[in-house]
């Protein structure tokens, strides 16, 4: 079965805020969050705005192209761990980004071709693209929603035309949570999603670390991001993390760096990331 795009939107009509939940603006002024990792990952759907922003914050923090390839990887873990081990055959893959090697589906199709994947997203880059997150395999399926992760009502309506929420789903939510500042109360968009799935079911999710920054330097990258960034950046420390896990139990190693939790063999490294990352099983 062959994936469908569930939106009629085009590109141009999917940045404006008709029928989403704040909505940004499509605007290429400003350095975008996807499209600044889309050119940390060497591709090349990105603006001069986005590029000079990396520039910027390359200053503060020169680890950031570990960072962002470590998040890769760890993603790539998760859905392998979720697939061959935990027996999981559904993806609510939010916060999709612009599609590179390794997306959600072709890891977990890749093990097990019956897997069903939906991925949400609301920028117009990754709306165009959204024809390569649909090339599923014969015996699974994939769909693609264009909906802000605060949408979260539009997202289960639209997710259950091909999810089975009776059923196991792991939900990811990757490198984003950072990006909806406590005003848009994101503890309460993790536990909806969470009270939609049944008991069995996972949340794989990664964020950036207010403790994993000294002061000066995570100043320093607010004041970078607060200038050159359209989405506002929120770094929180671990422990403010824990609540987004609550009702779950976290596989091991815990919530650890993203690069420490479960590496491959060999890919052992001196090199920190600047993200916390962890695996929960809801109860």
């Amino acid at each position: 079965m062959k994936g469908t795009t569930m939106s009629t939107d085009d590109a141009t009509a999917a940045g404006s805020a008709a029928g989403q939940t704040d909505q940004p603006a499509f605007d290429t002024s400003r350095a975008h969050q996807a499209r600044v990792y889309d050119y940390l990952l060497g591709g090349k759907d990105n603006f001069e705005a986005d590029r000079a922003a990396v520039d910027a914050w390359l200053e503060v923090d020169p680890e950031l192209p570990f960072t962002v390839r470590s998040n890769r990887a760890f993603l790539g873990r998760a859905v392998r761990y979720l697939t061959a081990e935990a027996g999981i055959r559904q993806f609510l893959d939010i916060g999709t980004g612009i599609p590179t090697a390794g997306n959600t589906h072709q890891v977990a199709q890749g093990i097990a071709p019956e897997t069903r994947v939906v991925y949400v997203d609301y920028d117009p880059i990754v709306l165009a693209h959204a024809r390569a997150l649909l090339i599923s395999s014969e015996s699974g399926a994939t769909e693609y929603i264009d909906a802000n992760v605060r949408d979260t009502e539009k997202i289960l309506d639209q997710a259950s035309r091909l999810l089975d929420f009776t059923q196991p789903v792991a939900i990811t939510l990757l490198a984003l949570l950072h990006a909806v500042p406590d005003t848009d109360k994101p503890y309460d968009i993790v536990a909806t999603l969470l009270d939609a799935v049944p008991s069995g079911s996972y949340l794989a999710l990664s964020h950036a670390g207010s403790d994993l920054l000294d002061a000066d330097k995570h100043d320093s990258l607010m004041g970078v991001a607060d200038r050159m960034i359209q989405n506002k950046i929120t770094y929180r420390s671990r422990e403010q993390l824990a609540p987004f896990f609550d009702g779950t139990d976290l596989l091991e190693p815990g919530l650890v760096r993203v690069e420490e939790w479960r590496p491959d063999p060999g890919t052992v490294t001196t090199e920190r990331s600047t993200l916390w990352g962890a695996v929960g099983r809801k109860k």
